[in-house]
């Protein structure tokens, strides 16, 4: 049988989509500097006798008051962190009131956030949450990660969300501390544990994609739902950490993992734009 797709949903043509995630690139980092999608900052190396031209606020008074002799701190300059953009390709992101779902949101942020990374020499690999196979190792290359998110302005019906799944698949192989970018609505009950557990060895950073019909549910109350997914149907308590956006904040930021709410009908680059810049000033990798 073949597999359905929808190629005609994103408003926009592939030109425009290049266009439009080169500004997003722009705008995120817009006044902001290196250190946005850096590692952890320098890091200190060892200790050596002073020279002349070493600058004073260098010196370790420590190691100076030990041996009596003038030493100074080494540094080890910053390293790129590598940067994995999670995708939600699940058939719960194609859910759409607005002009854009969350689906076309999630890709071309992605976009943005992945050529302004590679603007400032951060390797992006590309890592696929729905039932198809993606995965791109970190890269240096615009053209490969524009590449796939070229193919990912398709999308099929009947993909189930695997987030928990493929953070899972994906722990084993990082070999250094990593930055993950997940960008998804979280319609999966094992994401965040997943989660949870990437954030004690990695920078996890959330970006949670809301359509406007679906606030309709948060507040008091149950409701009657539909899984977009599977077609099963349940009850719902519409203010679950599953539905509310300040308890599914609050849960991840318990585990030290940064949360940014995104509605499809609101503009975005202003917000990911001061979300990333107030990660750097407040030096992510010391948590």
């Amino acid at each position: 049988m073949t597999e359905k797709t929808l190629d005609c949903c994103d408003p926009i043509d592939s030109r425009q989509f290049i266009i439009a995630i080169k500004k997003l690139a722009d705008d995120i980092g817009y006044g902001s500097d290196r250190s946005t999608f850096l590692g952890s900052g320098i890091e200190y190396v060892q200790s050596r006798a002073y020279q002349i031209g070493d600058p004073i606020k260098s010196i370790d008074w420590k190691v100076t008051g030990r041996t009596g002799k003038f030493h100074v701190k080494e540094y080890e300059a910053p390293k790129q962190m590598p940067i994995y953009l999670l995708i939600d390709t699940s058939a719960s992101m194609t859910v759409s009131s607005v002009k854009i779902s969350k689906y076309h949101s999630a890709v071309r942020i992605a976009g943005g956030i992945a050529f302004a990374a590679l603007d400032r020499i951060s390797p992006v690999g590309v890592v696929g949450t729905g039932g198809r196979e993606l995965f791109v190792k970190p890269t240096l290359s615009k053209d490969r990660i524009l590449q796939w998110l070229l193919k990912l302005r398709s999308y099929r019906l009947n993909e189930p969300t695997l987030i928990g799944t493929r953070l899972s698949e994906l722990m084993p192989i990082l070999n250094s501390r990593s930055m993950i970018v997940l960008i998804s609505d979280l319609h999966d009950c094992n994401a965040m544990p997943a989660l949870k557990l990437a954030s004690q060895k990695h920078d996890c950073v959330v970006l949670k994609l809301t359509d406007p019909v679906e606030t309709e549910i948060h507040g008091a109350g149950f409701v009657k739902v539909r899984e977009a997914e599977t077609g099963s149907t349940g009850i719902v308590n519409k203010r679950s950490k599953i539905t509310d956006p300040a308890l599914i904040t609050e849960e991840l930021k318990r585990s030290g993992i940064d949360c940014l709410q995104l509605l499809t009908n609101k503009p975005i680059a202003h917000k990911l734009r001061q979300f990333f810049k107030s990660r750097a000033l407040l030096s992510r990798g010391t948590r």
